[in-house]
């Protein structure tokens, strides 16, 4: 037997006894949550894993068994959630999501969204401006698909009932939610694919659709 593995077996024989003990406490959080364990059982787990990444620290420095190495690093790894890990009540993280964590990414993309959102509103501009001066225009930017019936031929009573149908409100609303979240779904999928393009596709997109909601109000506004 060589010097270096009986140093192995002698650190390790000096040292297991608290490796198993550690690692006894973190399977018994895993299986039942941190909650379980005691305060004394914490406050010995946090004494453990510190022993823990020092025999690590050794184990490493003076290259002993591998097999040791690897047992600690796992050990280790699985200890540091246990006493490093962040824990919250599910609904103090829905709220800090809420009201910080959402509001945060959101400032971090602002240039991309004010972007966005002014070739949007520029399209939309656009498409009120041609469209209260040149009807015809209107069916360039609307497809039929869309339109749904509702275009300059149409009646003024029924596109007042398009939005005010009292016999049937709650159908009517569901109808155009559907086809709404359908329609702003295909277009945020197709916003998203067409980024490749340095973005060129993504902001025409935008515009076409802000054509779109400029020419109805322009239909709208004329009745």
């Amino acid at each position: 037997m060589t010097a270096l593995t009986l140093k192995s077996v002698q650190f390790r024989r000096e040292r297991e006894a608290s490796w198993r003990e550690l690692e006894s406490l973190v399977a018994q959080a895993e299986a039942d949550g941190v909650r379980s364990l005691s305060a004394t059982q914490l406050m010995r787990a946090v004494a453990l894993y510190r022993a823990t990444l020092s025999s690590l620290s050794v184990a490493r420095s003076i290259s002993l068994d591998v097999n040791v190495v690897v047992y600690l690093e796992n050990l280790a790894a699985r200890a540091y959630f246990i006493v490093h890990g962040v824990r919250h009540r599910r609904s103090g993280t829905i709220v800090t999501f809420v009201t910080r964590t959402f509001p945060a990414l959101v400032r971090q993309a602002r240039w991309p969204i004010l972007i966005a959102a002014g070739f949007l509103i520029l399209g939309a501009v656009a498409g009120w401006v041609v469209t209260l001066e040149n009807e015809e225009a209107y069916y360039a930017f609307v497809s039929d698909s869309m339109a749904q019936g509702r275009d300059p031929t149409s009646e003024t009573q029924d596109l007042r009932e398009a939005l005010y149908d009292r016999g049937n409100v709650a159908s009517a609303l569901y109808t155009f939610a559907t086809m709404l979240f359908t329609h702003n779904a295909k277009v945020g999928i197709l916003a998203f694919a067409l980024g490749f393009a340095l973005g060129v596709p993504t902001l025409l997109l935008m515009f076409t659709n802000g054509t779109m909601l400029g020419a109805f109000a322009a239909l709208y506004q004329s009745r």
